[in-house]
């Protein structure tokens, strides 16, 4: 069977695509055939209702994978199922857990393609996919693959789910790559606790910071999450949201608080029209208005003015803060100009030269 190499993690929204952007980018420079595929896939506009799943089924964080780094159709490894409350409730009410003649016919694949690497994503834990018979411990076994497992770093206590993992994928992990470590930790961390890591089995190749950017929402997954109605700026929903800003305190305190902010979803009342004026001339991607009433036509016409959205939607403020927090890291790495910051973070804080050792390529194009 060619090389292949599983990209997973124990827990899910770990940073697993932006690893896949910066090593398929290396391999591609070093004139290294790479295909890439999520074999469950998890991001498909399907509606059951409406038609039958789409052939092939290709998962839409492949495609756009494909598409940034110039990848052909037949490098794109199509999906053998979807993770969904439709086929799941199917797979179910059948008693099948198994993979199917899909995964028989992946395998062949994978020998056809005998040089070069074969990335695959694999899904959001350790457990996730055992229905489908697609777990990241049965990809691993049953397509003899190599993993790294992209890991949410918070302290020591991380370490418990990477010990789970070493012990259900032996000798098919060849390592881990930090993610989300706050800046000033990484230091100590790359001089504390990787030593450690290593000395129980655990390869690090690498530790990138926390970042915002990465984590960051749309302005249009918001209105989508949150069922808003967009009263402004419609053609600004591409905006990315960095941070949330709750203006429920006086003017002279949100306005000292809003400079410090950068990139801001603010939610307030729809009658704190103060704070709504003070917000918008801070860094704020988007307003949000909740509660009884409508906006003053001054604070439309001093939105459309400086190109800020203004949305209005029927929850109360809790409400809404509950599902922003919900998106913030939740969402796909669908932006461009998130693949050309995985690209740099990737590069800066990855050793890939040692990870490319490990899995035996060569590498002299780099």
């Amino acid at each position: 069977m060619g090389k292949t190499l599983l990209i997973g993690s124990c827990e899910p929204f770990s940073g697993k695509s932006a690893l896949v952007l910066g090593l398929a980018r290396q391999l591609i420079a070093a004139n290294q055939p790479i295909r890439f595929g999520k074999p469950l896939a998890t991001s498909v506009e399907w509606d059951p209702a409406v038609s039958p799943l789409p052939e092939p089924l290709i998962d839409d964080d492949v495609r756009f994978v494909g598409a940034t780094l110039g990848l052909s159709e037949d490098q794109l490894i199509p999906s053998l199922h979807l993770l969904a409350k439709a086929t799941a409730d199917h797979r179910l009410a059948m008693s099948q857990i198994d993979a199917g003649k899909g995964f028989e016919d992946l395998c062949k694949q994978l020998d056809l393609h005998a040089q070069g690497l074969t990335i695959l994503e694999a899904a959001g834990s350790l457990h996730e996919g055992l229905l489908y018979g697609l777990s990241l411990g049965q990809l691993a076994h049953g397509l003899d693959a190599r993993v790294v497992l992209v890991h949410l770093w918070q302290d020591s206590r991380s370490v418990d789910a990477l010990l789970a993992a070493k012990e259900q994928l032996g000798d098919h992990l060849v390592g881990i790559v930090l993610n989300a470590v706050k800046p000033d930790e990484i230091d100590d961390l790359e001089t504390n606790v990787v030593p450690a890591l290593e000395a129980l089995g655990l390869a690090v190749f690498g530790v990138m910071p926390h970042s915002p950017l990465l984590r960051s929402v749309t302005v249009g997954e918001l209105v989508r999450r949150l069922g808003a109605r967009v009263i402004c700026c419609s053609e600004r929903l591409e905006l990315l949201v960095e941070t949330l800003s709750i203006g429920a305190m006086n003017v002279n305190s949100a306005m000292d608080f809003f400079r410090c902010r950068r990139n801001m979803a603010v939610v307030t009342g729809a009658d704190r029209t103060d704070i709504q004026l003070a917000a918008l001339e801070a860094s704020t991607q988007c307003l949000i208005l909740t509660g009884a009433g409508q906006p003053l036509p001054q604070l439309i016409s001093r939105a459309e003015e400086l190109e800020v959205p203004l949305l209005k939607v029927d929850h109360d403020t809790l409400s809404t803060v509950e599902v922003i927090e919900q998106a913030f890291g939740h969402v796909r790495l669908h932006e461009a100009v998130k693949a050309t910051y995985s690209f740099r973070l990737v590069d800066e804080h990855c050793d890939l030269d040692r990870l490319f050792d490990v899995l035996g390529l060569p590498m002299q194009g780099r």
